[in-house]
């Protein structure tokens, strides 16, 4: 593989005319989304992690130090960026439901650019999908793309691996988006298997993304946008051998700290069920230093896997000759907890679920490998590519530009502060929200009902300066820092409760699914032995609610066989 040269096109003059006297070319946008990535990359700092594609992309651009998310989990996350609204704004917490029902008039970002003579294009996770939640046609020129990975159920190449149904009851756990993360196949959280890199998902999306940097070659009347979503290093923690093996797991020591704030409250932190779903993860109680340095491994290993994807598309860009025209974006949907606090996953609002790494690199940048200190969120990228490309900036997002920190990083003016937010429900407490505000120095999290008087609020404040670990809840000792922070966060509407959908609303977002074969494609997918018909063990893969899913085997199961074939399958038994 050839040395990829992003770094020589920092000198060309930003989206070149071709020829002399004719106007500027719209520029091309290559959007990268990773699920769970946080800043462990060597571009910001981490001396261990091997991540040779984002560091060079990062010094061909703008890297920025204090980017959020504005939701630590999936669904919320990538709404925010996609639509330009918090998730306060909205009303969606959770991972089922779907943004159009809560703003069925929303312009998505894709679908912004689409109407404006864009071709839009997406690559594995954009959107979230899963748990009720579906794709979004409307954002896309053509159908979103998925993989039909090779290896065996839940994404792993080794038959003991393989994810088996969760056995949890899923009463146990209430409806929030922790919860709704937890209820997955119980298979193995890591994987070291010697295959290739396109026995995963992400090394086949990489190809895929190739073939469509190709064809939009061949295509130059029409700018690209192009949304390609790597998963690792979502868990399972799974990756080709090679990449395990450029890591000494000795090396690895488990966070220093392992406990939650002292004086936060008891329901702020992660009980990380996400993670215990797997079946060589404790149900209860904490983690072995052994298990942590497997996880903390596998982490890295996951990381380095998809760094190597993300260098194929950026290689091929650059041979292709597209790299001089086109912005590049690297947006990670939140951070993770990989031990600090004694936590894992992400589902908090503490610093490492929700600080992101945030690279821009623009053609003709002056500014190539340079920091920003100014403080970003997620909705702000969607005003910020419209005055880029030249385009008038919708009304009714939540988001600003910060064009002017791409410009002149290490002055330009910057937000006073960022905003996120996370559910709770608490045993006799109800259904909180803790709406967060993150300055420079502080962050303040207000936790009460939506709607529901500043007086019954309870407070948590950290101070990243004296204390950056997150160690003390200071909001009882520092009043005056408090009501500074509370006034910023009343600037900000207030946050709408979790929308509940119609029935009649369910069935219109139905109807508006992704078009096509889509149970051909899902029978395909959990067809691995490629026999025909699908045995209840593959049925299960994957299936966000277990019990159920049995029901409806046995009901789609018309000869009563034990099997489901194609056809019953993509009729549901026979259901129109």
């Amino acid at each position: 593989m050839h040395q990829w040269i992003l770094l020589a096109l920092c000198g060309l003059a930003a989206f070149p005319a071709a020829g002399r006297g004719a106007e500027t070319r719209r520029p091309n946008i290559l959007l990268i989304c990773v699920d769970d990535l946080k800043p462990l990359l060597g571009c910001y700092g981490d001396e261990r992690v091997k991540s040779p594609h984002i560091d060079r992309l990062a010094a061909c651009g703008v890297r920025f130090e204090k980017a959020y998310c504005n939701q630590a989990v999936c669904a919320p996350s990538r709404n925010s960026l996609l639509t330009g609204r918090r998730p306060t704004t909205l009303g969606i917490y959770d991972l089922a439901t779907h943004f159009r029902l809560a703003a069925p008039g929303a312009v998505t970002l894709p679908q912004y650019f689409k109407q404006q003579g864009w071709r839009t294009e997406g690559l594995g996770k954009i959107f979230h999908v899963g748990h009720g939640n579906h794709e979004d046609p409307a954002s896309w020129s053509v159908p979103h793309w998925n993989p039909r990975v090779s290896g065996l159920g839940g994404g792993y190449a080794l038959p003991e691996n393989r994810a088996q149904p969760a056995t949890r009851e899923s009463a146990r756990f209430a409806n929030t988006p922790e919860a709704q993360a937890a209820n997955l196949p119980r298979g193995a959280a890591v994987e070291s298997a010697d295959v290739p890199d396109t026995t995963y998902a992400d090394g086949l999306i990489a190809e895929e993304a190739i073939r469509r940097l190709q064809a939009a070659k061949d295509r130059p009347e029409a700018p690209f946008f192009l949304a390609v979503g790597f998963h690792k290093p979502h868990l399972p923690f799974v990756a080709p051998k090679k990449y395990w093996d450029i890591y000494q797991r000795a090396s690895f020591n488990p966070h220093p700290l392992q406990k939650p704030p002292e004086g936060a409250p008891a329901f702020a932190p992660t009980s990380w069920g996400e993670l215990r779903q797997y079946s060589d993860i404790p149900d209860t109680g904490p983690l072995t230093p052994e298990t942590q340095r497997l996880l903390i491994h596998g982490y890295h290993a996951a990381v380095s896997y998809m760094d190597a994807q993300l260098g194929r598309v950026l290689e091929e860009l650059d041979r292709l000759g597209l790299a001089q025209n086109t912005i590049l974006v690297l947006w990670g949907d939140h951070g993770w907890h990989l031990g600090d606090h004694g936590m894992w996953s992400k589902h908090t609002n503490y610093e490492q679920a929700a600080r992101i790494p945030f690279i821009m690199c623009l053609p003709g940048s002056p500014q190539a490998g340079a920091q920003s200190a100014a403080l970003v969120e997620s909705v702000d990228l969607y005003p910020t590519l419209c005055e880029l490309a030249g385009l008038p900036v919708p009304a009714g997002l939540d988001g600003a530009s910060f064009a002017a920190a791409l410009k002149n990083p290490a002055s330009a003016p910057t937000k006073k502060a960022v905003f996120h937010v996370f559910p709770r429900s608490p045993r006799g407490l109800g259904n909180l929200l803790g709406r967060a505000v993150r300055t420079e120095r502080y962050r303040l999290v207000e936790w009460k009902a939506a709607g529901a008087p500043a007086a019954t609020a309870i407070l948590e404040l950290y101070d990243y300066q004296a204390d950056p670990d997150e160690t003390r809840n200071l909001a009882g000792e520092q009043p005056e820092v408090v009501a500074q922070l509370r006034a910023l966060l009343n600037q900000q509407p207030e946050a709408k409760p979790q929308f509940k959908a119609t029935a009649a609303g369910s069935q219109a977002q139905a109807r508006n699914r992704q078009p096509g074969p889509n149970r051909a494609a899902m029978f395909a997918r959990r067809d691995r032995d490629g026999d025909g018909r699908l045995t209840r063990e593959e049925f299960l893969i994957n299936q966000a609610d277990p019990a159920a899913a049995r029901q409806r085997f046995t009901a789609f199961d018309t000869n009563g066989d034990g099997f489901l074939s194609r056809e019953e399958f993509i009729t549901m038994g026979g259901k129109k």
